[in-house]
């Protein structure tokens, strides 16, 4: 089977889309320092363990959340790992870099403030995400850590855009029931850019992976990822389900919805165990980010019938 040519996926997503079209009200963020250095140096096939702990060990932000999440319980390490040459050892270098690219990503968005979005709120929806991503990719049989790393950071952009084109997002969020079905339609009718386009095109200029680039731009596929003959069944489609769930935004209207039909289509696919999984995990990953909703509670309701009597399932 041919090699996914990423680049190119890429290149057709984003036709010639440049961060140029956002309006200069929009403040883009910037990776921390150490995040760049790191992208950059575990390039060189020649960069040891050694010297690329000593890029993370620069920001201690950014140690204490790679100590934080080696020593969790979902790693399972049975000796604490005390430096960031042990936790970069112990996931690898290229779940390392994807760590290090979304902890980055992510404290740079959060020391932003937004007027829309609640933050602590925001972060748990995206954590919620990403776990169910990675448990999708499971089924896929394709790249779990990129798909949770994708969808991680599907809509990091969003707190930066909403807060600097706040009227327009809170027009979105007033009249939601009667708006277009995704928040990107309404991007896309409001300002001909959305927030996944935009999104992608700044991971590509801060150089981040081309498959992470692509999870992030294709994030607002919904179900069609499935036929779609270069995504389905990559980490790409993982996000892409992942996408569907609920957020503060509701970003899209009937996601749920979509997935309980999927459910019924695919009998691998059981939502409410899913999302179990992800309350689980959630707690386990240790990463600080109360989950004040938890999934499997949002998902009961769609699962139900109209009478409050639960839904057929496929087990």
């Amino acid at each position: 089977m041919a090699e996914t040519n990423w680049a190119l996926i890429r290149e057709q997503g984003l036709q010639g889309f440049t961060l140029a079209a956002l309006p200069p009200t929009v403040s883009l963020p910037a990776l921390p320092l150490a995040v760049t250095r790191f992208i950059e140096r575990s390039k060189d096939e020649t960069a040891s363990l050694k010297q690329l702990a000593g890029i993370v060990e620069t920001d201690t932000g950014l140690t204490v959340e790679l100590l934080k999440h080696v020593n969790s319980s979902y790693v399972g390490l049975r000796e604490k790992a005390k430096t960031a040459q042990h936790g970069l050892a112990v996931l690898g270098l290229r779940q390392s870099k994807l760590f290090i690219i979304a902890t980055g990503t992510q404290a740079a968005v959060r020391s932003r403030k937004s007027k829309l979005i609640n933050q602590a709120s925001f972060w748990n929806a995206c954590l919620q995400k990403a776990i169910f991503a990675r448990e999708v990719a499971k089924l896929f049989r394709t790249d779990t850590e990129l798909a949770f790393s994708g969808a991680l950071l599907q809509d990091f952009l969003l707190p930066v855009v909403t807060n600097d084109l706040y009227e327009a997002y809170a027009r979105f969020t007033e009249q939601r029931a009667s708006l277009a079905e995704c928040l990107c339609d309404y991007e896309t009718e409001q300002f001909r850019w959305n927030h996944a386009t935009a999104g992608a095109s700044l991971a590509h200029k801060w150089r981040l992976p081309d498959e992470l680039v692509c999870c992030i731009l294709y994030h607002h596929q919904g179900l069609r990822v499935l036929v779609d003959p270069l995504l389905a069944r990559t980490p790409v489609a993982a996000v892409a389900l992942s996408a569907l769930l609920p957020d503060q935004l509701r970003q899209n209207y009937t996601g749920l919805e979509q997935l309980v039909l999927l459910q019924q289509k695919w009998p691998a696919f059981n939502l409410a165990a899913l999302a179990n999984v992800v309350d689980r995990e959630h707690a386990e990953l240790g990463l600080g980010v109360e989950n004040s909703f938890p999934l499997s509670r949002r998902c009961q309701q769609v699962l139900a019938g109209p009478t409050g009597a639960p839904a057929a399932t496929a087990s």
